[in-house]
């Protein structure tokens, strides 16, 4: 299925793997951007190249073209944040990661962020929660893993270098103990520090989705950037986003790949219980 914003490749697999953040298309927004770059600096870039073989591994997939600046599809739709008391942003970011205003004035009143909702978050999440219900008809365990980068320093939002690897499952609660420690196998026998449930617990869609006592084991993954690509120490827009490089990326997909077998061992051995 493919509509102008978003596609989906079906597979028959029990694992779907989400890129909710990997968008750069800026639809008209009112009020408008300050600027186009700034709306798109913050994207997972590159992502959706990292996981490029899990179609091959009959896997569903879910692309977004929606820059996360227009609305972020892995917040709370209600605006209550995910990490009470710690710095990030909202459902409809005012700020960038580094707290550059991504508008003039006070950003989208009610009336606009509702109007964003209804046109990309309602019908992402109806998507992907009918994959969900699609593959729980033919399997008793599904795997929904939600693909996430970010830059290794963001010093508003964490403190020093985040790990390679970061495993969210909001403390345990959205997968199956087993799966948490599958993939925290593959990270421990990796070259990559990893963390599990560190400054990244699993964002809006792990907590909402995961319910291991259904079937549903819901995890996510954030990569520091550095794992497949150089970051350079200030961005600017001669210098960033840093074009892809599939050589500089092969160590981190192996290990992705890895992952996922990971994953797809546990929810086939599931099915067949």
């Amino acid at each position: 299925m493919t509509t102008d914003w978003l596609q989906i490749h079906r597979g028959q697999a029990p694992l779907i793997v989400a890129f909710p953040h990997v968008g750069r298309d800026l639809v008209p927004v009112s009020p408008p951007f300050r600027s186009d770059w700034l709306a798109r600096r913050d994207a997972d870039w590159w992502v959706d190249k990292l996981y490029a073989f899990a179609a091959d591994m009959g896997a569903t997939t879910l692309h977004t073209r929606i820059s996360r600046s227009v609305i972020d599809l892995n917040r709370d739709p209600s605006g209550q944040s995910l990490y009470p008391g710690q710095t990030t942003t909202e459902l409809c970011p005012t700020t960038t990661f580094d707290g550059d205003p991504l508008y003039d004035g006070s950003g989208p009143d009610a009336a606009e962020i509702a109007r964003r909702r209804d046109l990309y978050f309602t019908p992402y999440h109806q998507a992907l929660e009918a994959e969900i219900e699609r593959l729980r008809a033919l399997h008793p365990r599904v795997v929904l893993y939600d693909a996430h980068s970010i830059r290794s320093r963001v010093p508003r939002l964490f403190e020093g270098e985040l790990p390679h690897l970061n495993i969210g499952t909001d403390g345990g609660s959205t997968c199956a103990p087993e799966l948490r420690a599958a993939l925290e196998a593959v990270a421990q026998s990796s070259v990559w520090t990893h963390v599990t449930d560190g400054r990244f617990r699993g964002g809006w869609t792990t907590r909402h989705y995961g319910r291991p006592e259904r079937g549903v084991h819901a995890i996510q993954m954030e990569l520091a950037m550095r794992t497949y690509l150089d970051e350079p120490e200030a961005l600017g827009e001669a210098d960033w986003p840093v074009p892809f490089d599939p050589a500089r990326a092969a160590e981190i997909v192996a290990t992705l790949a890895k992952v996922l077998k990971a994953a797809l061992a546990f929810a086939d051995n599931g099915s067949a219980r």
